[in-house]
């Protein structure tokens, strides 16, 4: 078992200790494991599957941010982190359409980047929601 702690801006979401976690990484998902050598990475949108003590396993959203594992303690520091069972289908897809309508309308008057990634985040919410189904 190692320690995980996914942080984000406002409140720490999750801190407990695990078996194994499945992170979205900057290079694509990694796996981390008790006694796994230190490593630091970017985060991406996507989802990160947690197995804790008993078996269960947790899913939660995250929109970004960064990982760094060393002495048998992960902190994920997370732009956004939700747990997948508190995501509503519904109010993803308005977020979508939201995050869609201000990209096509980007014409100086907003930020760009803050657009686009609102839009990352909106269709990791759906497609994390679609597969819990």
């Amino acid at each position: 078992m190692f320690r995980l702690s996914v942080v984000t801006p406002e409140k720490v979401v999750y801190d407990e200790d695990v078996v194994s976690i499945i992170a979205p990484g900057g290079l694509g998902y990694l796996g981390i494991m008790s006694n796994h050598a230190p490593i630091i990475s970017s985060i991406k949108p996507g989802k990160l599957t947690v197995k804790d003590g008993s078996g269960n396993e947790i899913n939660l959203a995250l929109s970004g941010g960064f990982l760094e594992n060393s002495g048998n303690k992960c902190t994920i520091l997370a732009d956004s982190a939700e747990f997948a069972a508190d995501l509503d289908l519904e109010r993803a897809k308005e977020s979508l359409e939201r995050a869609r309508q201000r990209v096509r309308n980007a014409a100086g008057e907003i930020d760009t980047g803050r657009a686009q990634a609102a839009l990352e985040r909106a269709r990791n919410r759906i497609t994390i929601v679609e597969k819990r189904k």
